[in-house]
């Protein structure tokens, strides 16, 4: 039997790959993948083999990450619960999509993971498994009654490592764990599982990478021109960029100022809330200046229509279904909802805040002389109109007091 696992080199998954290649006498084809995680990754190769992987493959996935997951998702404006936009959740499908390449060129019976049974992570790549790759099997050790009757905690994994030789760094486990991207970082577990302690005081000034405190930003604001084609942003500061360009500009300059920060408590697929903190600057400002670049040149009923749908849009990416037929057909009305969504949008960063400082389009709807308080040179708009307008508007509500009236 051959199996590709998620790895990234650290205690669990280097446990992961020995604990599965002993109790399912399999072949271990190591993966990992580089989104912009900035993890060193120097040694890996060395490591994964020590351990007892026949090979590893570590792709670097950003362009991909960058172009055809995370912009997709800004066009729809998704934000899963008004507040979390998605970076975990977003990441999973194309790390699964990764591991099934790789599959199929080594032609492997299963993929195997790291994720918990009481996650969010097993959905997500289980479900892009079934999507893409129906045929192979999954391995998932923590859902196994043996992995955690031999693995309760993390010292026992670290005395497994010292037995069986596994090179991996025994430490204190962090106070809280991390999962970091191109679109984010997020913080979850350990001190962070009450909510009522705040992850921002001052004492917890570290925990944080991709942000400074808002406190301890620039006090000086800073403007950042952004320009859109077609719902894409391609252009930051006037110089042309790919995504990746993109978000690796905007996280540098929203972490500078301190923007993008969330706590939340959320609701899990799998039905129990937790509380997560994260880290997302550059998805922040793309997120709020592609709304405002929306407001200008978006149809009213159009945007109405594709905002009714962000829920489940969101709803979709978090859960894990991003290769399900019915995200695809919402997709579809996403990108045309996008065709004229062109222009230039100008937003001010400072201390933690993302203010819009201008907005122009060469497709705006916006017609000044229409919309002025002053007399209308286009003669477009007759008020006397709106009586008629109000009058027919309101026909259902006078009928509807009138019946109630006679019932009292």
């Amino acid at each position: 039997m051959k199996i590709v696992l998620a790895y990234s080199g650290g205690l669990d998954t280097s446990v992961l790959l020995s604990w599965i290649k002993e109790k399912y006498d399999a072949e271990m084809i190591a993966f990992c993948a580089n989104i912009g995680q900035e993890e060193e990754l120097k040694g890996l190769e060395q490591k994964a083999k020590k351990t007892g992987a026949s090979r590893i493959y570590v792709v670097d996935l950003q362009e991909e990450f960058a172009r055809d997951f995370i912009f997709p998702m800004i066009q729809a404006s998704a934000v899963y619960e008004s507040q979390y936009f998605l970076g975990t959740s977003i990441a999973r499908p194309l790390i699964a999509k990764g591991m099934i390449d790789i599959a199929r060129k080594e032609k492997a019976d299963a993929l195997a993971h790291g994720a918990t049974g009481k996650g969010n992570d097993q959905v997500r790549f289980e479900l892009t498994a079934a999507a893409l790759a129906p045929e192979l099997q999954v391995v998932a050790p923590w859902r196994d009654g043996r992995f955690r009757e031999e693995f309760p905690g993390r010292a026992e994994m670290i005395a497994y490592c010292d037995e069986k030789k596994i090179p991996v760094q025994a430490s204190a486990k962090k106070p809280y764990s991390m999962d970091r991207n191109l679109q984010h970082i997020s913080f979850e577990a350990g001190i962070l599982e009450d909510p009522w302690m705040d992850a921002f005081a001052p004492k917890n000034k570290d925990m944080f990478k991709l942000s400074v405190d808002p406190e301890d930003a620039p006090d000086k604001s800073e403007y950042v021109t952004l320009e859109f084609k077609k719902g894409n942003c391609v252009s930051v500061n006037s110089r042309q960029m790919n995504p990746l360009g993109v978000m690796r500009t905007l996280n540098k300059l929203g972490g500078k100022h301190g923007v993008g920060r969330v706590d939340m408590v959320e609701n899990r697929y799998v039905g129990m809330k937790s509380r997560g903190v994260y880290e997302t600057p550059g998805g922040a400002i793309l997120h709020f200046a592609h709304r405002q670049m929306e407001t200008l040149t978006m149809d009213r009923e159009v945007m109405h229509l594709r905002d009714s749908l962000i829920p489940r849009y969101a709803e979709l990416v978090y859960y894990g279904y991003w290769f399900a037929p019915e995200r695809l057909a919402l997709q579809a009305f996403v990108t045309e909802s996008q065709r004229n969504v062109t222009g230039t949008v100008r937003v001010k960063l400072y201390k933690g805040n993302i203010m819009v400082a201008g907005r122009k389009s060469p497709v705006s709807l916006y017609n000044p002389a229409i919309a002025t308080m002053e007399a209308d040179p286009t003669k477009a708009y007759n008020q006397d109109d709106a009586t008629g307008f109000i009058r027919l508007n309101a026909l259902r509500l006078k009928v509807a007091a009138q019946v109630q009236r006679k019932r009292k």
